[in-house]
């Protein structure tokens, strides 16, 4: 009997999954443990083993795919057997009959608010643009016609302010403007009223009192509104090119977008020739505009040459839940950071030494991760992990090391680090690094820190501040260890110092309790040979 194989949950936070490579094909045997495929998680790129055995019927998710937690991922049974019903499990149920679709659909195409239905004839209602793919609500910045003005198809209406910038909104219909529903300054949700347009003298009062973006309905243009016809809510097109108009009314006529577009350009007015309504100059006219040689001087016409390129990278899912549980920490905890500089001569000197018994490599961030532990053992509430209906203090201390991966960042977790030796610690985030590059952590390699360290001292930076890693309550930013003067038994001597940042969740640790956290750490990482006692 067939046997569906679902998309696994490889580890507790995975929802999705993609198929980085089938190492079984269709009509393969299957023997239960075989490996079937390689599973790309939110942690790392795992192996997944068959808990059945049979023939590869079917493969429902392709290599690079993607597919949530407990969707179909393969079909497992006999050679030969029928699994249609499964690839098509709604096939058996009794089909609509033509008439039944048929009829909500024609009914839904005529129902009309009895708000909106009677309308004036030619009366049509315009509503706040969508001026930009993320553009919410919008702001009127400025009228560019009143109430009473004669307005044709192409005249800008209104400057409207979105999300991203400033821009004239032109009008797609021709009438008289009978009424302006925001004034300027006021903003308003994208599709709500923004004006009327109709015949001169037309009374609209009962159109704005009763308007509503729910009862707005959409209808296909005519030639000829007809009376009781549903609002049209209007939509963009396409306007036609922009014309050169002469100005006729002897005074320069721009646009405040325009007139400030060019200057942040450096034109000069008096170079642009307006296509706007009587030669005024509009967004477009700077926009178009190109610099041409005069007389004899022959500047040359400047014209661009460069072309816009971009690459896009679908998303992997260890970027998207880093994005995603990022986000939920910046958003949700209340994050505040400590700032701190460390004389670290006595620790240069300490590494130096250490190192000089053979097969020992320590490095300096094995010394903060080792100082580190121990201040945390010291300050339980720094140590600590915030949940919706408790704290919980750990008297254990678990140390994620995030490290750089080329999807993004992993943190593997040194465990109980305050008891592991210099040694041990190298070794063990060493062999964490190499593994993560290569997808191999486990996803209990990276579970259960209880404190993070962030370090980009080997990349030059000097200071930074890292998003807590939740549930933990914090984490310390490492910078580069760098020379420079200092002042010591009131001389002024070459030194080394480092600069590190704690971000603390102020729900779990409170400043005082992050500024000890840090005395007792600069004790350990200043004077490193009392972390040996």
């Amino acid at each position: 009997m067939a046997i569906i194989v679902n998309m696994p949950r490889l580890s507790d936070t995975m929802e999705e999954g993609t198929v980085a490579s089938w190492l079984k094909k269709v009509g393969d045997k299957i023997e239960e443990g075989d490996i079937l495929a390689e599973i790309e998680t939110d942690k790392a790129t795992m192996e997944f083993e068959s808990f059945n055995e049979g023939t590869l019927l079917h493969i429902g998710v392709q290599e690079g795919e993607t597919t949530m937690v407990d969707e179909l991922l393969a079909i497992i049974g006999d050679e030969g057997e029928d699994i249609s019903a499964l690839l098509n499990p709604t096939a058996a149920v009794e089909e609509t009959t033509p008439e039944q679709t048929e009829a909500p659909v024609e009914a839904a195409a005529t129902v009309v608010e009895p708000s909106t239905a009677s309308i004036p004839e030619g009366v049509i209602v315009v509503t706040m643009p969508r001026l930009s793919d993320t553009m919410e609500e919008g702001t009127v910045a400025s009228w560019l016609k009143h109430v009473g003005d004669v307005i044709e198809e192409g005249d800008i209406l209104a400057e409207i302010e979105t999300d991203k910038a400033t821009m004239e909104f032109e009008s797609f219909n021709e009438g008289t403007l009978l009424y302006i529903g925001l004034q300027e300054g006021d903003s308003a949700k994208v599709d709500d009223l923004l004006a009327i347009i109709g015949p001169a003298g037309t009374d609209v009062s009962a159109v704005a009192a009763n308007f509503s973006t729910s009862t707005v309905v959409e209808a296909a243009p005519t030639d000829t509104p007809k009376a009781d016809a549903p609002v049209i809510k209007e939509t963009p097109k396409a306007a036609a090119a922009p014309v050169a108009v002469p100005n006729t009314t002897g005074r320069l006529h721009i646009s405040p977008l325009a007139r400030k577009m060019a200057d942040e350009k450096g034109i000069a007015l008096n170079q642009l020739v307006g296509s706007g309504e009587n030669g005024r100059i509009i967004k477009r006219d700077v926009e178009n505009f190109t610099p041409i040689a005069a007389g004899s001087a022959g500047t040359a016409k400047f014209v661009p040459t460069g072309q816009e390129d971009f690459e896009e990278i679908k998303n992997s899912q260890m970027r998207k839940t880093i994005a995603k549980r990022l986000g939920e920490s910046k958003f949700s905890a209340p994050h505040y950071y400590l700032n701190v500089e460390f004389d670290m001569d006595n620790a240069m000197a300490f590494r130096a030494q250490y190192n000089t018994v053979p097969d020992t490599k320590i490095s300096f961030n094995d010394i903060i991760v080792k100082a580190c532990a121990l201040a945390l053992r010291l300050h339980p509430q720094v140590n600590s992990q915030w949940f919706a209906d408790r704290m919980k203090l750990n008297n254990h201390v678990h140390v994620g090391v995030a490290v750089a991966v080329e999807d993004g960042l992993v943190v593997p977790v040194v465990r109980f680090a305050n008891e592991q030796s210099l040694p041990q610690i190298g070794a063990a985030v060493r062999d964490f690094a190499g593994r993560a590059r290569t997808k191999k952590l486990t996803p209990q390699e990276m579970d259960g820190s209880t404190f993070t360290v962030s370090n980009l001292g080997m990349f030059g930076i000097e200071s930074f501040t890292s998003i807590i890693n939740q549930p933990n309550s914090a984490i310390l930013s490492v910078g580069a260890i760098v020379q420079k003067p200092v002042v010591k038994n009131g001389q002024i001597v070459v030194g080394n110092t480092i600069k590190l940042t704690l971000a603390c969740d102020h729900r779990t640790v409170d400043g005082a309790t992050g500024a000890q956290f840090l005395q007792t750490l600069k004790g350990f990482i200043e004077n490193p040979v009392t972390m040996l006692v």
